[in-house]
């Protein structure tokens, strides 16, 4: 059996009924999934009943994943911890709540951690990033990196990855305000660069300034392959849904542009124009998986992950690895060599089960 066969083994029979996408490398055809899923030899069942999981990252062994309703939460040695490792308050409304989280590249020395979360200061919503240090799965201190990030019901961004320089990458929406993506002055809509004590890297494009590319609507995933090339997933208004080459100091339209069409803007890697709303994005260099040198893209409305083989920083096809989940959120390579995903069917746009949301992890 080979490996597409034993990992479509965890669905169900596809619906006969399909739907079409476009992207520059042609039309794809992809199978409508349905919920019903289980563990099996090739997907293993991590933990069960998660509440509107987000985000995910790996530290010391531990697998660490944020829920937006405000708990950041632990897998140690195996097994899910019941209490939380913190709890924030959050505005856990629509899009807003507990988004991303990262562990710093010196995670086993210094036990930082990142989150990146969305709250109500009078009749405002904004965004911040918080550093807190953990110690045998329990926050003991904390220190905000960066804060007054335009937040909103909708379009709050909130991925937030280190970089192979050891910066510190926030993508954030545009927050319902086109125009904020185009403006300089503000922080929303762009992917932002920071050390990580929260000061600006004196190589940024703008001096004093923590932005790295601008134009962006809404960010969901960020990742780098082995040569440095930073790409990006980010959520179209109703369609063109883009993953992008992210380069220093660009601009990437939004809202001026929606995937490409202006010589002034860069263009879109992939664009789908029938919406899959891209979430999490991984990059899989080699290791114990028949995935070598590709992006592992996770989607809501597409219910797939996909396998997108890259070369030179370009997108030569797209692979469909796993159907049959509902909504995936995340997805992250951990030290094992193997893929973890966080599904998303309790975001209340979904059709959970009964054991709704679940960590997985694909190990064929």
């Amino acid at each position: 059996m080979d490996k597409k066969t034993r990992i479509f083994a965890i669905a169900a029979a596809v619906a006969a009924s399909i739907l079409i996408i476009t992207s520059p490398s042609g039309s794809i055809v992809i199978p409508k999934p349905n919920t019903n899923s289980s563990g099996t030899d090739a997907v293993k069942v991590i933990a069960t009943n998660l509440q509107k999981p987000w985000a995910l990252t790996f530290g010391d062994g531990k697998i660490f994943f944020t829920e937006k309703v405000g708990r950041l939460r632990v897998v140690d040695n195996g097994t899910l911890v019941n209490d939380s490792v913190a709890d924030f308050r959050v505005a856990d409304i629509s899009d807003a709540g507990l988004l991303g989280v990262t562990t710093h590249p010196d995670f086993v020395q210094n036990h930082f951690m990142y989150v990146y979360y969305t709250y109500k200061e009078g009749d405002k919503l904004w965004n911040k990033v918080l550093r807190i240090t953990e110690s045998n799965d329990k926050i003991v201190d904390a220190k905000v990196i960066l804060d007054k990030i335009p937040g909103a019901e909708f379009d709050d961004g909130g991925v937030i990855k280190f970089g192979p320089d050891k910066k510190l990458y926030i993508g954030t929406g545009d927050a319902t305000d086109q125009n904020a993506a185009q403006d300089l002055t503000s922080l929303a809509g762009k992917i932002l660069r920071l050390n990580d004590d929260g000061s600006i890297p004196s190589d940024n494009p703008i001096p004093n300034s923590p932005i790295y590319s601008l134009g962006h609507r809404n960010p969901q995933g960020l990742t780098w392959d082995d040569q440095g090339n930073l790409y990006e997933t980010e959520e179209g208004p109703t369609k063109n849904d883009e993953i992008n080459l992210i380069e220093k100091d660009k601009n990437y339209g939004w809202p001026n542009q929606e995937c490409s069409g202006s010589a002034q803007y860069q263009s879109a890697l992939n664009c789908y124009n029938v919406s899959i709303q891209p979430s999490g994005i991984a990059y899989y260099g080699s290791g114990k998986l028949d995935f070598k040198n590709s992006l592992i893209l996770a989607t809501l409305r597409g219910n797939i992950l996909y396998q997108l083989p890259i070369s030179n920083g370009n997108i030569t096809s797209q692979k469909i690895i796993l159907d049959g989940l509902g909504r995936i959120r995340e997805v992250g390579v951990g030290p094992d060599g193997y893929l973890y995903i966080l599904t998303g069917n309790t975001d209340g746009q979904g059709f959970p089960d009964s054991k709704d949301d679940k960590l997985l992890r694909i190990v064929q």
